[in-house]
């Protein structure tokens, strides 16, 4: 799986993505991690990807012009092609094969699940939009995306943080990133968890306050275990 994200701000994902869980898969080379700064598909010297929107109103819009030739270009390095001609176009370029999925984060987009999430880890590139400013171009969505998403009902100033947890929870569906699968929620369940120690004293002085992990996950009893987690889910 390589993940293609273009960004106003490429840098931002650096020290997130090679942290923790991702940076071990992408050490491993389980996953890729790429991005893109927008600018660099931008057509003149001042590395403009944005401009006013038609009919007025406040803000900038991102243009599909570097939009478009950012991802024509992942798509044309994705699919191995030894020379232009080989590709008509972006379409052109056998999608299906390859498994590319496009994604633009939009507030209008259908909500992000665990169920989208490993829908999308079935693909070998990903390849995701972030919105800036006052939105984007909506030809983007038209014809450039296979699909929107939406973290939520809220907004936010740019689509990097969604990205970012996209990018999260599809690893996470893909076999040898937490190294065992059955760490997946959708798995062993989402409860409360506790760990040593087993009484907590949050004033050492006064012993009478404390706060303690349930007998039950202390009693060896697996089968009551199994019930305990399965009511507090």
């Amino acid at each position: 799986m390589t993940f293609h994200i273009l960004s106003v701000f490429p840098k931002v994902f650096d020290e997130y993505f090679q942290s923790s869980v991702l940076g071990r898969a992408r050490r491993k080379g389980i996953i890729k991690i790429k991005s893109y700064n927008l600018r660099d598909w931008a057509a003149d010297k001042r590395r403009t990807i944005d401009d006013r929107p038609f009919g007025g109103g406040p803000g900038m819009v991102l243009g599909i012009a570097p939009i478009y030739k950012g991802v024509e270009s992942i798509k044309y390095k994705a699919s191995g092609a030894k020379s232009r001609s080989e590709r008509s176009s972006t379409t052109g370029i056998k999608s299906k094969k390859l498994k590319v999925r496009t994604i633009l984060f939009s507030t209008r987009g259908k909500k992000f699940d665990s169920k989208t999430a490993k829908r999308l880890s079935k693909y070998n590139h990903l390849i995701l939009i972030c919105g800036r400013y006052e939105g984007v171009d909506e030809r983007v969505a038209q014809y450039i995306a296979d699909e929107e998403i939406s973290v939520g009902d809220f907004v936010l100033s740019g689509g990097e943080i969604p990205a970012m947890i996209v990018v999260d929870a599809v690893s996470r569906m893909i076999k040898g990133v937490l190294g065992k699968n059955e760490s997946l929620e959708e798995k062993k369940g989402s409860y409360p968890v506790y760990t040593r120690p087993e009484i907590f004293f949050p004033n050492r002085k006064n012993k009478k306050k404390a706060w303690k992990v349930p007998q039950v996950l202390l009693s060896g009893n697996h089968k009551k275990i199994e019930e305990w987690r399965k009511n507090n889910e």
